[in-house]
């Protein structure tokens, strides 16, 4: 561990009144955790989506999006 990354887990924890940093590395470990999760069903449910346009409804959702950034400032 870097030693900066221990003096602000330190920090951290002092200001909560704890003594180590086990707590506060504790949570940071449950956060990114959950964010990964969240992370991993997102992208399952974005995968899920493919195919579900026409060729059709894709080449004009295609024009579409060309022709708003022709006049995006």
């Amino acid at each position: 561990m870097k030693t900066e990354h221990r003096s602000a887990l330190l920090a951290l924890a002092a200001r909560r009144g704890e003594k180590g940093f086990s707590g506060v590395l504790a949570e940071a470990i449950e956060e990114y955790l959950e964010g990964e999760q969240a992370r991993s069903q997102r992208r399952e449910a974005l995968l899920s989506l493919a195919g579900s346009l026409s060729a059709e409804d894709a080449e004009s959702l295609r024009r579409s999006t060309a022709a708003l950034r022709e006049h995006w400032r």
